[in-house]
C-alpha cells in the first residue's frame, strides 16, 4: 500500500510539474506573433475619409474607446470623450475580470509606431508584447483588407489628444494565462467587390463584429451553435437586455424586407434622430444604433443580403427582463 501511495504521489508531482511548466511557457513565452511590422501609414485624404467611416459606423472603434451617454437611447458617445478610453467592462457584466478600453488618442498611443498599432489591432498584441483580451475584436480586423485597417489607423492618428490615464486591465485566473493563446498573425483578405453583395455583406458583418453580440457567450467565448441566434445578455442598471436573433427564422428576422431592415438603422441617424432623456433605470440597449445608423444604405443592403444567406435558427429571445426593485 505504501508503495502504491508513493507511486501516486510521484505521478501527481510529475503532473503538477508538467502543468506548471506548460502554464509558465504560455505565460512567459506567448503570445508569439512576431515583432511589430516596420510600416509608416500615410494619412491621405482618401484614407482619412474611409477610416472615419469605418471607425465611426462599421468597426465602431470609437464605440468602446469613448464614453457613452446612457441618458440617451443606445448610449451614443459623447464628443468630448472621443477615443479617450476608460470604459470599464467588469465582472458584473459577465467578463472574467475587469477590463478597460485603452486611450487611442495621441495622448494614449502617440508613442506607438504605426506597426505597433497595426499589430495590436490585427493580432491582439500590445506595444509591450502582452496579449489583449479578445473583447478587442482583433480576430475580425485581422481578416479584413489591410488597406481598410491602414485607413482606420490613419484616422485614429488624426484624433485630438485627450489625456486620460486608463487603469491596466485585470483578467482573472486562469484567463490571465489562457488569453496568451488567443493572439495570432493576421490573415488579411482583399475586400470583396460591392457588386458581390453577399460576400461584401459578410465582410462588413465580420468587421462590425455582429456575431459577437448576436450569439450566446460564456465568459467572453461564443457558444458554438448559437452564432447570430441572439440571446447574449447585457446587464444594464434597468435590467438585463438580450440581443436579437438576426437569422431569418420566424423567431428572428423572417418577414423583414430589405427596405424595413435599412429603415430600422437609418431611423437613428444623428441628423434626424432625437432621443428623450432617459433615467439609468429606464429601458435602454447597448446596440449602438446611432453609430450604425450612419452606414451607407448600400452597405446595409449588403449586410441584409448576407444575413438572409445564413441558415435560419430557431431562437426565441426574451428581449428584456426588468431589474427587480
Amino acid at each position: 500500500m505504501r508503495k502504491l501511495v508513493k507511486a501516486l504521489l510521484v505521478i501527481v508531482v510529475i503532473l503538477l510539474v508538467l502543468v506548471g511548466g506548460a502554464a509558465g511557457y504560455v505565460y512567459f513565452f506567448l503570445p508569439d506573433v512576431g515583432a511589430a511590422p516596420e510600416v509608416t501609414i500615410e494619412k491621405t485624404p482618401e484614407r482619412l475619409e474611409r477610416g472615419k467611416y469605418l471607425a465611426e459606423h462599421v468597426a465602431l472603434c470609437v464605440d468602446c474607446h469613448s464614453t457613452r451617454d446612457w441618458t440617451q437611447f443606445s448610449g451614443p458617445m459623447t464628443q468630448e470623450s472621443y477615443g479617450k478610453g476608460g470604459e470599464i467592462f467588469p465582472r458584473e457584466f459577465g467578463f472574467p475580470g475587469i477590463f478597460y478600453a485603452k486611450n487611442i488618442t495621441p495622448a494614449g498611443i502617440g508613442k506607438w509606431t504605426d506597426g505597433e498599432v497595426l499589430r495590436a489591432v490585427t493580432s491582439g498584441v500590445s506595444k509591450d508584447g502582452s496579449a489583449l483580451f479578445p473583447l478587442m475584436p482583433y480576430q475580425h480586423y485581422g481578416v479584413s483588407d489591410k488597406e481598410d485597417v491602414y485607413s482606420i489607423i490613419a484616422y485614429i492618428r488624426s484624433l485630438p489628444a485627450i489625456p486620460n490615464d486608463v487603469p491596466k486591465s485585470q483578467p482573472d485566473f486562469p484567463v490571465n494565462i489562457l488569453l496568451h493563446l488567443s493572439p495570432a498573425k493576421p490573415a488579411f483578405v482583399t475586400r470583396p467587390a460591392e457588386s458581390d453583395t453577399v460576400k461584401y455583406g459578410q465582410y462588413l458583418v465580420t468587421m462590425a463584429s455582429c456575431m459577437d453580440c448576436h450569439s450566446k457567450e460564456n465568459r467572453g467565448e461564443i457558444i458554438k451553435g448559437t452564432e447570430f441566434g441572439g440571446g447574449r445578455e447585457f446587464i444594464l442598471p434597468g435590467g438585463t437586455v438580450r440581443s436579437a436573433n438576426i437569422t431569418f427564422h420566424s423567431t428572428g428576422l423572417e418577414g423583414w424586407t430589405k427596405e424595413q431592415f435599412i429603415a430600422r438603422f437609418t431611423a437613428y441617424t444623428d441628423s434626424s434622430y432625437k432621443s428623450p432623456k432617459l433615467a439609468l433605470t429606464d429601458f435602454n440597449t447597448p446596440m449602438p444604433w446611432t453609430m450604425y445608423g450612419g452606414m451607407k444604405t448600400s452597405d446595409l443592403a449588403a449586410i441584409y443580403a448576407y444575413l438572409r444567406s445564413l441558415k435560419p435558427m430557431e431562437s426565441k429571445v426574451e428581449k428584456f427582463t426588468a431589474k427587480k426593485s
